[in-house]
C-alpha cells in the first residue's frame, strides 16, 4: 500500500495574507468605535456624577426657612456651578471633563422645594482629531457632525 500526502494547491498559497489585508481596516475600525463608546458612556457618567454632586450641594444650602421656598442667590450658584465643574465650591483645580467650564452648568428652582443642575457638554471624538467643530462625510451628501451633545440632569428637593 502506498501512502498518499496531502498536496497544498499552489494557487492558494498566500491568499490568508490577502484577506487579512482586506479584513484588517475594517477590524481597526470596529475597534476604535468601541473603544470611542467607552469613552463616551465614561464622560457621561463623570457628567452625571458632577451633576448629582451638584445637586446635593445646592439642596443642602437652598432652603430658605423664612420664605418657606428655595432662594438662589448668585453666590449659591456661582459655588455649585464651581462644585459641578472643579468638585469643590473655590474655582480652584482641572475640570472632571476636558473642555468643562462653568458656562456649561445650569441651576434654577423647580417649584418651591427642589433644584435642578443641568450640565451639557460635547463629546469630542479621538477620530475628527480633538476638532469638534469639523464634520466627516456621510453617504449620499450629507455629513455627519462629529460633536455629541451630551445633557446631565439632577433633581432634588431641597433640605
Amino acid at each position: 500500500m502506498r501512502h498518499h500526502t496531502f498536496k497544498r494547491p499552489q494557487a492558494q498559497q498566500g491568499l490568508a495574507m490577502v484577506e487579512f489585508t482586506l479584513v484588517l481596516p475594517v477590524l481597526l475600525l470596529l475597534l476604535l468605535t468601541f473603544g470611542e463608546f467607552g469613552r463616551l458612556l465614561y464622560q457621561y457618567n463623570v457628567l452625571l456624577q458632577a451633576s448629582r454632586d451638584a445637586d446635593r450641594f445646592v439642596a443642602s444650602q437652598a432652603w430658605n426657612s423664612t420664605l418657606g421656598m428655595v432662594a438662589l442667590s448668585s453666590t449659591l450658584q456661582t459655588q455649585t456651578k464651581n462644585v459641578a465643574v472643579y468638585g469643590v465650591p473655590a474655582n480652584t483645580g482641572t475640570a472632571v471633563v476636558s473642555g468643562l467650564t462653568t458656562a456649561n452648568v445650569v441651576v434654577a428652582a423647580v417649584g418651591a422645594d427642589h433644584v435642578r443642575v443641568t450640565i451639557t457638554y460635547n463629546f469630542c471624538p479621538v477620530i475628527g482629531g480633538g476638532n469638534c467643530s469639523g464634520a466627516i462625510p456621510g453617504f449620499f451628501g450629507s455629513q455627519i457632525a462629529l460633536s455629541i451633545p451630551l445633557v446631565a440632569t439632577t433633581v432634588m428637593r431641597a433640605l
